[in-house]
């Protein structure tokens, strides 16, 4: 599925894509209005979003997300932007699994498939920028709520205001959002208490 508000760019990736036998571009959407309905109904793998959509670049990051949260469909923000600090932010609060620069055309089929494959670098990169809003507790707590066998000392009330801190900060309103948004992440996720005991920096 693509999402742009640009229709000769639009058109564009529609004829890239329509080239490699193996892809199949179920959506094609002009404004943000129309994408998470269209993903709803068509269930996409991947969804290739403007990050410039219509007025700003967060109305891309607003549908972005909403499609990341409502669907399983993983995000690959497309950008004209080329300041690092303004698509990594982007990429955070979308949930996104990847980009691609516009003017780095070439790099969106390699892109597609390997953020198609599995976890890649931009992923992992992505993760940790989410992960950044947590203190090292609460990403403690994190990993038990997406089921990894972990031993927590504080009392029941505490875990239980630092999981509310957690969907608070990540703007998520409960256990099922986070774990479905974290499944695209799940392997690039670090293990509290591991090794040293304390996270990577």
């Amino acid at each position: 599925m693509v999402v742009d508000d640009d229709k000769d760019f639009l058109y564009l990736i529609q004829q890239t894509l329509g080239k490699e036998a193996d892809f199949d571009v179920c959506s094609l959407c002009s404004s943000k209005k129309g994408a998470l309905p269209a993903a709803l109904t068509d269930s996409p793998d991947l969804v290739l979003m403007d990050l410039n959509l219509e007025s700003t670049w967060m109305d891309g990051v607003e549908t972005a997300r909403a499609i990341r949260i409502e669907t399983n469909a993983r995000i690959i923000i497309l950008t004209s932007f080329d300041q690092p600090e303004i698509i990594l932010d982007a990429c955070r609060r979308a949930f996104a699994s990847g980009y691609v620069l516009k003017n780095q055309f070439s790099m969106l089929i390699p892109t597609i498939r390997t953020t198609y494959s599995g976890i890649t670098p931009q992923a992992l990169l992505i993760c940790s920028l989410i992960l950044e809003v947590l203190s090292p507790a609460e990403r403690a707590v994190l990993d038990q709520m997406l089921g990894r066998e972990i031993t927590l000392h504080s009392k029941n009330k505490t875990i239980a205001n630092q999981q509310s801190n957690i969907l608070r900060k990540l703007e998520l309103s409960g256990k099922r959002e986070l774990c479905h948004i974290f499944s695209a992440y799940y392997t690039s996720l670090p293990r509290e208490n591991e090794n040293s005991g304390t996270l990577p920096h």
